[in-house]
């Protein structure tokens, strides 16, 4: 068994997190990746209701007997009504990110519970760690969803040479390839979203699962036009990474107004919906259970760890 800080500290049996993604981490994909051993995150994006972590917190612990909770700082700055809601939960976990959560980690400590904090920059890291957060998760610009611009593993580097405290890689880890190289560099652990996408577990459309699997790695687009074709009001300096589609084709790059956006964007489409995956969408070749992703990524990091040890 791979043995580290986050399998140590969290009773995990491998040191996977499912990635917090908005939209598509709902209660049966976190209860499968905790079942499999690894810990689970609900994503509570800024339409989430606390009756929603409520129920589908009920259905991962179900499934897989713990569970953590994802929100984002940002939204929270406006309305933290979602922080009462994940703390009401008793998560294992709950993740702080995309913004200080400075006035939110003594809340979550106060119940008992550890924070994660998701950081892109190296500045970044120096506020969480000001903000007294457990653990750091190095996101890198290869991951799917909103993300920041540089690459994980030198973001990972530096961050690991800056700081004590555990840090998790995420972006990019599709294979037990990319967990046994980020273990290697000293992380703790891996996030892991994009490999999950097409598994039957996930929340969303079935085109959604069916783009990630036809997608290569290099059919992404780093992109803010599904943003403000929903009026979702995220940071400027945090664009998604999407699978590409002829939505981007026809509106990313160019200087179109966001009411234009607003007519050309169907969810119900394929050609004109977002499907929010990373570069690690080239790994994923078929729909499998979540479960079967984490125990197999685990299981062959183990094996190529265990040749150097």
């Amino acid at each position: 068994m791979l043995e580290t800080w986050l399998t140590t500290t969290l009773g995990l049996e491998v040191p996977i997190l499912g990635a917090p993604m908005g939209g598509r981490a709902g209660g049966a994909l976190a209860g499968e990746v905790s079942k499999a051993g690894g810990l689970g995150m609900l994503g509570a994006a800024r339409y989430t209701t606390p009756e929603w972590i409520a129920a589908e917190a009920a259905v991962a612990r179900e499934r897989g007997g713990r569970v953590g909770i994802g929100l984002m700082t940002w939204s929270l700055d406006a309305d933290d009504t979602l922080l009462a809601a994940a703390i009401a939960e008793r998560p294992t976990l709950v993740s702080l990110s995309f913004g200080d959560p400075a006035p939110y980690v003594p809340r979550v400590h106060d119940a008992g519970i550890l924070v994660a904090s998701q950081v892109n920059t190296l500045d970044d890291l120096r506020v969480a760690d000001r903000a007294g957060v457990d653990v750091i998760v190095a996101q890198g610009g290869e991951a799917g969803g909103h993300t920041g611009r540089i690459g994980t593993l030198p973001l990972l580097q530096e961050l690991l040479d800056a700081t004590d405290l555990p840090v998790l890689a995420a972006g990019g880890i599709g294979t037990g390839r990319g967990l046994a190289a980020v273990i290697a560099a000293g992380a703790q652990g891996a996030v892991i979203g994009t490999a999950l996408l097409a598994s039957p577990e996930t929340v969303g459309p079935d085109y959604a699962r069916t783009a990630v699997v036809d997608a290569g790695s290099a059919d992404t687009v780093y992109t803010s036009v599904f943003d403000r074709a929903r009026h979702q009001p995220w940071p400027e300096r945090w664009g998604g990474r999407a699978i590409a589609n002829d939505f981007t084709r026809d509106f990313h790059g160019t200087d179109v107004a966001d009411e234009q956006l607003e007519s050309g964007y169907d969810p119900a489409d394929p050609r004109r919906g977002v499907v929010y995956a990373g570069e690690a969408v080239g790994l994923v070749h078929e729909a499998r259970p979540a479960g079967d992703v984490v125990r197999r990524i685990a299981e062959d990091a183990e094996r190529l760890l265990s040749r150097f040890a």
